[in-house]
């Protein structure tokens, strides 16, 4: 694909930018980017600067794209809701959670589990419900075949107990995703699945059984089959090493890491393997994009 200039290249942008040969080759071909949100595109309820920008470079290449979150906190339309209100147009179909990649395994992997003892929010509850999971309550007779962990900020002690009890006894344990705390510019720590999953383990004395979201390859195939992609023609973009990055790498595809997030510079370059390209936040992918698909 080729393209002209987007109008939405400031003038001169382009001349500070560096697009190595290795870049332009990664970025040509692609026609797909799956973009996390929280570090990547956004803060709290906030839109970064360039993310606007970004996207409408995208519309003008061309290029469709797919959010992708671990935040299991949210359903997928609360999700879209969100970021429309923060002026992000945006369709449910282009959203991926890290919940619906749980859904379709436990369907695909574990077709006889049908009743549920659920850490997580209301809403985390509610979409396993109206997958047609029985949702269990925390009395030890209301027994469950299973027990799903998430991003549950509305956590309570005789819960998380209670999840403890079914995990040492056996019980399945999937978690949505590994995220230690969830992005945020508040001061507070935003305690998320990962650090749950720890407090589990040293409870309960087991790791999950899975964990589906990010850096799960599994998530990035449901994306290239749904729109027909090969390898080449799709990147992940996002600002976690060890979930994004991480996820690009055993998918066998493009990783482009944005510093605007939780990564910093020398993070970046110290790890292996380190990301196929890095940038300090969406307008300079969108840039970089537009210098890489420019006819010559």
């Amino acid at each position: 694909m080729s393209a002209q200039p987007s109008n939405n290249l400031g003038q001169g942008a382009t001349e500070s930018l560096d697009l190595t040969d290795r870049a332009r080759e990664l970025l040509q071909p692609l026609v797909h980017l799956v973009l996390d949100v929280d570090g990547t595109l956004a803060l709290d309820d906030n839109l970064f600067p360039t993310t606007n920008q970004f996207i409408e470079i995208l519309h003008d290449l061309g290029m469709s794209f797919t959010i992708i979150t671990n935040n299991s906190s949210k359903s997928r339309p609360a999700h879209c809701h969100r970021l429309r209100r923060m002026g992000l147009e945006i369709s449910d179909d282009q959203i991926l959670v890290s919940t619906q990649a749980t859904l379709r395994y436990l369907k695909e992997s574990h077709p006889q589990v049908k009743r549920l003892f659920v850490l997580g929010t209301p809403g985390l509850q509610e979409e396993f419900s109206d997958a047609g999971y029985t949702i269990c309550d925390h009395r030890v007779e209301d027994e469950p075949d299973a027990v799903i962990v998430g991003f549950d900020m509305s956590l309570t002690y005789e819960r998380l107990c209670r999840a403890a009890y079914w995990i040492k006894n056996g019980k399945k344990y999937f978690a949505t995703h590994p995220d230690y705390v969830c992005p945020t510019d508040q001061p507070t720590v935003l305690v998320d699945c990962g650090s749950i999953i720890n407090c589990l383990k040293a409870a309960a004395g087991r790791e999950p059984d899975a964990i589906l979201g990010k850096p799960n390859p599994q998530m990035l195939e449901v994306i290239r089959q749904k729109h027909g992609l090969g390898k080449s023609q799709i990147a992940m973009v996002g600002d976690r090493l060890y979930t994004d990055m991480a996820m690009a790498h055993a998918a066998e595809v493009a990783s482009i890491l944005v510093l605007c997030g939780e990564t910093t510079r020398d993070q970046a370059e110290s790890v292996q393997p380190s990301p196929d390209i890095v940038v300090s936040d969406p307008g300079e992918l969108g840039n970089l994009l537009v210098l890489a698909k420019r006819t010559e």
